[in-house]
């Protein structure tokens, strides 16, 4: 990598999308059946339950300053949306860059997708991000390091309790930025610390609301609010338990499905995998990377859980982008804080990196710009979000109407 990444390029590009968002949400906001806020409706009024935790910092703040509940929501929403903005900002400012990194930043399945997709803006996996990226941020050896580890652990679970099947993931980053050896105290510490989460998901997993509690809280929101508890609030009492979960997908697989998401993730993970395929560990001992002449294999076997996520949710679209950016995200805080080397050697012999001029621009353009997965699994592919987002915001602005 030669040069540093244009950071006014990456600047205007995050600000764009910012406000993009910001128009978004706050026409979003106020549609009755938005899927977002059904999300964020959730609250332990009823009992402790799975993603209340986000809910009932909204009906306590409603309360206390006498807010609209939905307007509350409005506001922690573009909260969380800046503050991820900013330290997306701050991790890719000054990275080194070449092609194949451009490629990975802009990718439709990246920053762009919940723009793209605005039935996942500020979906609350963006609080998670948040808390991923002030851990990521903390230098290695600063004491906060491994409190903040726990705290990210604990309260993404409360927040969206599937970043679970991340885990694994995150645990490879823990040993490659802690320089783990072998299976040894430091090795152990790091279980530990993550290890209140775990506990906490699978107490969740295996308390779902009542039916009599899931109607309490429904009556708070109703009565006092005057807010129905429907789709991702409406699913606690219908879709609690795991293995509802699972046969509620179980009708809609097909054979068109799972070769389209095959192709979505071959394709817009290309770029990030030709990365770790060329990306070594500085220390050549690190536990469970000894076997392995690159990244991408061990990057591979550490995502696989979210296969399980795939198979009980009907989020497709929306799955594709939370791995890429909890993958993306780890990768560039590696090369920021040089725990990996890359050889660009080998890398300049792959055919993208051929491409050169007027030719990779046009490619440029319809790679990062072209598409994008949709939410759900039975969606088509979208085309031309870089078109698209802008005239959606125009049409708003003159007619009213996306």
């Amino acid at each position: 990598m030669k040069k540093e990444i244009n950071n006014q390029y990456i600047f205007f590009y995050l600000t764009i999308l910012l406000l993009f968002s910001y128009f978004f949400l706050y026409f979003k906001h106020q549609v009755g059946n938005d899927s977002t806020i059904s999300e964020w409706l959730i609250n332990y009024e009823g009992g402790f339950t799975r993603r209340g935790f986000t809910g009932q910092g909204m009906v306590l703040l409603s309360r206390f300053f006498d807010f609209d509940l939905r307007w509350t929501i409005f506001l922690s929403q573009s909260f969380f949306c800046t503050s991820y903005f900013l330290l997306l900002w701050h991790l890719l400012k000054n990275l080194k860059t070449n092609k194949i990194i451009n490629l990975s930043i802009f990718t439709p399945i990246f920053i762009l997708y919940p723009v793209a997709e605005i039935e996942v803006l500020a979906r609350k996996e963006i609080i998670v991000f948040t808390f991923f990226l002030i851990y990521l941020l903390i230098p290695t050896q600063h004491k906060l390091k491994n409190f903040s580890l726990i705290l990210f652990s604990f309260f993404s679970v409360l927040v969206w309790e599937p970043i679970i099947f991340f885990f694994p993931l995150i645990f490879l980053y823990l040993i490659i930025e802690s320089k783990i050896e072998k299976f040894n105290l430091n090795f152990v510490k790091l279980i530990s610390f993550m290890t209140p989460g775990i506990l906490l998901s699978i107490y969740i997993a295996t308390n779902p609301l009542s039916e009599n509690e899931w109607k309490v809280m429904a009556s708070v929101l109703k009565n006092e609010f005057g807010e129905s508890c429907y789709m991702s609030c409406g699913l606690l009492n219908s879709k609690s338990t795991i293995l509802q979960q699972f046969q509620g997908n179980a009708g809609k697989y097909s054979f068109e499905v799972v070769v389209r998401y095959l192709l979505i993730v071959l394709i817009g993970f290309y770029p990030i995998s030709l990365l770790l395929k060329n990306c070594t560990t500085k220390n050549k001992k690190l536990f469970f990377l000894q076997n392995f002449k690159n990244l991408l294999m061990p990057f591979c076997i550490a995502i696989s859980p979210v296969i399980l996520l795939f198979a009980m949710g009907y989020d497709w679209g929306r799955w594709v982008n939370i791995s890429y950016v909890i993958s993306a995200l780890i990768l560039f805080s590696l090369f920021k804080n040089k725990k990996i080397s890359l050889n660009t050697t080998l890398l300049k012999q792959n055919f993208l990196c051929k491409i050169k001029g007027k030719m990779f621009v046009i490619l440029f353009i319809i790679f990062c710009f072209g598409w994008n997965p949709k939410t759900v699994m039975l969606g088509d592919v979208a085309s031309f979000p870089g078109y698209r987002i802008p005239v959606k915001v125009i049409n708003k602005v003159f007619t009213g109407e996306y």
